[in-house]
């Protein structure tokens, strides 16, 4: 999933960010809460970290200002007050999950990973197109019960038109929620993915699930005569 991360320590944003990155996220990043309300609203997230003592808006009042837009992306405060009182005010303020500093990179991943859970129903957290699984929550893949191998990023993208099937995504959508900020839309990267992502899938033998629509982006799902 595609994560903001709001934190104005470098050292501490950048140990977050590599975490994030190795367990398969597309990563932004902001150092203050101006810049992480500008980019919330800019981008299509699943999941947001913020901290609690930005400067400018600190992390409360972006949480704030999310959910006065509707914005019902998961948000989790991180920050080094302890206090319950601190806590409730996140808590009210829209945040769903709270983490004291100083915490594992582990316990960040696996409370992104509760939240994930939370928003998504247990009978979604397997997809199915046709013969092919895909298991969210173990973050494998399989087809006719072959199991398949996939980078994070293959994963990622596989996981944005499972959900979408049979209906179509188009490239902005799947840039948007597979990559960051800083990708450039002038490249075939996405084209080369796509690509290996169908050649593990569409097997010899198989009938091909993944189809590029021209002008429009792609569709998982089964052609049928």
């Amino acid at each position: 999933m595609r994560v903001l991360v709001a934190e104005d320590d470098p050292k501490v944003r950048r140990h977050l960010v590599q975490a994030l990155v190795a367990a398969g996220h597309a990563v932004d990043e902001a150092c203050d809460g101006d810049e992480a309300l500008w980019l919330l609203g800019e981008a299509d997230y699943q999941a947001a970290v913020l901290d609690v003592g930005l400067p400018g808006r600190d992390g409360i009042s972006v949480t704030r200002s999310m959910r006065a837009m509707g914005r019902s992306l998961p948000i989790l405060l991180a920050t080094a007050r302890g206090d319950l009182r601190d806590k409730i005010t996140g808590l009210d303020a829209g945040a769903d999950d709270y983490l004291v500093k100083p915490f594992s990179t582990e316990e960040l991943l696996a409370r992104l990973r509760a939240l994930q859970r939370r928003g998504r129903p247990d009978a979604e957290q397997i997809l199915r197109v046709e013969d092919l699984e895909i298991d969210i929550r173990a973050r494998t893949a399989s087809r006719g019960g072959i199991e398949i191998s996939l980078t994070n990023r293959e994963f990622a993208l596989l996981e944005v038109l499972a959900e979408a099937s049979p209906r179509p995504v188009s490239k902005t959508t799947l840039v948007e929620r597979v990559w960051d900020r800083h990708f450039d839309s002038g490249t075939n990267v996405l084209n080369v993915y796509v690509n290996y992502l169908r050649n593990k899938i569409d097997r010899p033998g198989s009938p091909p699930l993944l189809h590029t629509l021209r002008g429009i982006g792609f569709a998982l799902r089964l052609e049928r005569p």
